[in-house]
């Protein structure tokens, strides 16, 4: 992202919320500290697909968290639906096949972003879940079949920011989740970086649900986080 751009796009909130309502809510509260919100599952499946609809209308960012991975045609479909809701970016998972149909499908407008591995999975998970190669290892590999693919940006932990960006080059964008503020509990994240840390690290995008959306000032939260990267 561009300097000049405004800083508050680099701080995605995740709406992690049970209903619409509640989203609604916390946007309010939140007010102009942000601009860009996260949709993922628990959203998506409660009304919160027309909820992002309204939000990129009202002139926010909105990021579909839906991690698609399925056959290319369904992919491809699904990307362009998600292009006609105004959405600014999309993660698939970082498949070969699937990021191919997902670039086919995308729209004007719309960035795609690959997720590599989960921020919840270390090394033992990986093994678990029959990898061989190690979280860090895996993650390089699959950046760099995004970067070859056309793929927009790549979602991974900050503790893979540098090698990712060896892959992907300078225009590529690095999406981070797992970021916590200084004195927040890492909750069921493995892999975490403190806002500045991760602006330091290279990161575009940071994407913060629990500390922001458990707040008591929601709104106070989201400034401190903007500053701190902009100052990083």
């Amino acid at each position: 992202m561009p300097e000049s751009a405004d800083p508050r796009d680099r701080l995605i909130v995740a709406l992690d919320l049970p209903d619409v309502e509640a989203a609604e809510r916390l946007v309010a509260r939140i007010g102009d500290a942000a601009t860009f919100y996260k949709i993922g599952y628990r959203l998506a499946y409660a009304g919160g697909l027309d909820f992002a609809a309204r939000l990129a209308k009202s002139g926010k960012k909105t990021f579909l968290d839906l991690k698609l991975h399925d056959i290319g045609n369904t992919v491809e479909e699904g990307v362009r639906s998600a292009s006609a809701l105004g959405a600014t970016f999309l993660t698939v998972h970082a498949y070969p096949q699937t990021m191919r149909a997902a670039v086919r499908g995308r729209g004007p407008g719309l960035k795609i972003l690959a997720v590599t591995v989960l921020t919840s999975y270390d090394d033992a998970d990986a093994a678990e879940a029959g990898y061989a190669l190690p979280v860090a290892e895996l993650v390089a590999r699959r950046a760099e079949q995004a970067a070859e693919i056309g793929i927009d940006g790549i979602v991974c932990s900050a503790a893979e920011a540098g090698a990712v960006r060896h892959r992907i080059g300078p225009s590529g964008l690095i999406v981070t989740p797992g970021i916590r503020p200084a004195g927040a509990e890492a909750g069921d994240q493995k892999r975490v970086m403190t806002p500045g840390q991760a602006r330091a690290a290279g990161i575009d995008h940071v994407v913060v649900g629990r500390p922001i959306t458990g707040a008591d000032d929601p709104r106070a939260v989201a400034q401190r986080i903007v500053a701190e990267m902009k100052d990083a």
